[in-house]
């Protein structure tokens, strides 16, 4: 129904007792709303907002609820406030990108009657200043990205351009922010030329040595999960993990034999112990149940006895401390489970039912906390698959604390909201992680194959040294039995001047071998490189 159908159907209505109170009510705010006969209140389209439900009431509920949806518009209004402070103060305006995200994300959510056009007028403004800076610096961006690409396909310096693409990724930093899609794009568009020119320099280090490695550092990291789980208490998430860890470790791979054997015991101990420990858990819950009960009729006193208060705020914590109580009990005998549950939810239904209009100001509350903790998840949501480590790492704890600063939401939005939030926070941080341990591991097999490929040569070079002193030896016997006759003095001469090359040869291998040597002394040396910060 359209506005002006809803009005014309309002003003017909007249035996409707909800449209006869709204014809006769007059608020601050009336004409930015209307009312239809199903009760739903509907904040009226503008040029920047879409007409949407704010609320349903009753002739019951009517007054109270449009007495908070008014009394709430001061304080949507002072949020964009706040902005407008924030915006005039900021010096690099690109940090307040998130926030104007959110703020126009929570004018479309949050309920309250009020001029909600003018505000969000001033957001688009805003958003539309950011969006010229955002170009200025995908410009920058895509520029740094074509060269990257150019020197990829051309360039044979491994050392030097390896270098040059560190330079990269250090000015792709201090380029200013671009927004996720155009910058993701841009940098898969760089990895996929990074990723190009090691491809070209390390075809050689991929074999199954490196895979039985892989494995080996993923069996060790299910074997440390385990461990670390064998003396938990949450049975049902723990055996749950205890499947997964399982299945896990049925799709890695083989590593080596006398490896394997050693990881498989360790993970089986770790599962028996747990297993075990959970048997003798539930052998004494029988025992517990019936000190669960007398524990539970203490409650369920006390819940009687305050049902009665009109101590609104204290008698609700009193009531919530009761449930929480309740709930850390745990089970009590079946026979007697429905009769005190029942009897303690009539005693706190009696208490609640007495709060019905201070509910009906709680529902305009908690559905703003929604508004304000959806914008925080949808931001979460957007960057959760960013590359950018550093600067996703500050907005993620930024989010975080501006969601402890919100109050409570409706009960059936308050586990899918943490839910939602935290799943994107845990996402974007195990990204993290794995991309460093990736880092970290190729570091570390590089240095192993250096010290590996000098050995071999410090091996074949004493090879080489060897079979030079045996020539020696060999000139030196010859020309000790050289045979007397017309040719003795031409091969003498030919001999001795073996001998001087052949000793020459010596001396400068030698040489090279002892310079080798402390070479591949030093390159053994415990490297720190892998430890240090990594590139994003």
């Amino acid at each position: 129904m359209t506005p002006d159908n809803a009005t014309t159907s309002t003003q017909e209505s007249t035996s409707n007792p909800l449209i006869l109170w709204w014809q006769a009510a007059a608020f601050e705010g009336k004409e930015f709303c209307t009312l239809n006969e199903t009760g739903e209140l509907l904040l009226k389209a503008t040029p920047h907002q879409p007409e949407r439900v704010i609320a349903t009431i009753t002739a019951e509920t009517a007054e109270p609820a449009i007495k908070a949806l008014v009394e709430k518009y001061p304080e949507v209004k002072a949020k964009v406030q706040e902005l407008e402070e924030e915006w005039s103060k900021a010096a690099d305006k690109i940090k307040l990108l998130s926030k104007v995200g959110r703020t126009k994300d929570y004018l479309l959510n949050t309920n309250a009657i009020g001029d909600f056009d003018s505000l969000s007028d001033a957001i688009n403004k805003k958003e539309k200043e950011l969006q010229a800076l955002l170009d200025e610096h995908y410009d920058a961006r895509l520029k740094l990205v074509q060269q990257v690409e150019e020197q990829a396909k051309t360039s044979e310096d491994w050392k030097e351009t390896t270098q040059v693409f560190k330079d990269y990724t250090e000015q792709w930093k201090h380029v200013g922010f671009v927004d996720k899609g155009r910058n993701d794009e841009l940098w898969n568009r760089l990895e996929k030329a990074k990723n190009l020119f090691f491809d070209r320099k390390r075809q050689h280090h991929e074999d199954q040595e490196k895979e039985m490695l892989q494995n080996l550092d993923l069996k060790l990291e299910i074997i440390e999960k385990a461990e670390q789980i064998k003396d938990s208490e949450d049975w049902k998430e723990a055996t749950d993990v205890f499947k997964q860890l399982m299945d896990s470790w049925k799709e890695v791979g083989y590593t080596m034999r006398d490896k394997n054997e050693a990881l498989w015991e360790r993970l089986i101990t770790a599962k028996n112990h747990f297993f075990e420990r959970k048997k003798q858990h539930f052998d004494v819950i029988h025992i517990e149940q019936q000190t669960n009960l007398e524990q539970k009729l203490a409650l369920l006193e006390k819940a009687e006895s305050i049902k009665d208060s009109q101590q609104w705020v204290k008698t609700t914590q009193q009531y919530a401390d009761i449930m929480e109580a309740w709930k850390q009990i745990g089970k009590v005998p079946i026979e007697h489970a429905d009769d005190i549950w029942n009897r303690f939810k009539a005693a706190k239904d009696h208490f609640f039912n007495a709060k019905r209009q201070f509910h009906e100001k709680q529902k305009v509350t908690f559905a703003d906390n929604y508004a304000q903790k959806l914008a925080l998840v949808n931001r979460a949501m957007q960057i959760k698959n960013s590359l950018q480590w550093r600067t996703v790492t500050d907005e993620m704890n930024e989010l975080m604390d501006e969601w402890k600063k919100i109050g409570p939401v409706a009960r059936e939005h308050s586990n899918k909201l943490w839910d939602d939030f935290i799943g994107a926070r845990k996402y974007f941080f195990e990204r993290k992680d794995a991309d460093r341990d990736k880092r970290k591991q190729f570091i570390e097999q590089q240095e192993k194959k250096k010290v590996e490929h000098k050995k071999a040569f410090l091996h074949k070079l004493d090879e080489e040294l060897q079979e030079e002193i045996e020539k020696l030896a060999d000139f030196k016997v010859a020309i000790e039995n050289i045979t007397p006759g017309n040719k003795e003095a031409e091969l003498r001469a030919h001999l001795t001047s073996l001998i001087a090359q052949t000793e020459q040869r010596i001396t400068q291998k030698r040489k090279k071998l002892e310079e080798s040597n402390a070479s591949a002394a030093k390159d053994e040396t415990p490297s720190t490189a892998a430890d240090e910060p990594l590139q994003s």
